[in-house]
């Protein structure tokens, strides 16, 4: 087992969930609700693996997130 980071947004144009795994090629997709969005992802992301021809250990892996403030 390995485990993975994914990135959540809530998209109010769509009302979707979007998320994205970082540094995996093509892993990202939507869901109505977290659940879904959960499900979703778990499979796009063994599908990448499975596609993916280098070491898993070469994959990147999640150091963190930094918010940043703006003045607008």
């Amino acid at each position: 087992m390995k485990s993975f980071v994914a990135y959540v947004e809530w998209d109010p144009q769509t009302k979707l969930y979007v998320g994205i795994v970082p540094g995996i090629p093509g892993a990202h997709t939507q869901g109505a609700s977290l659940d879904e969005l959960h499900k979703n992802l778990k499979e796009v992301l063994e599908l990448c693996l499975d596609e993916y021809k280098g070491s898993l250990k070469d994959l990147p892996r999640f150091a963190g997130l930094q918010q940043i403030e703006v003045k607008l």
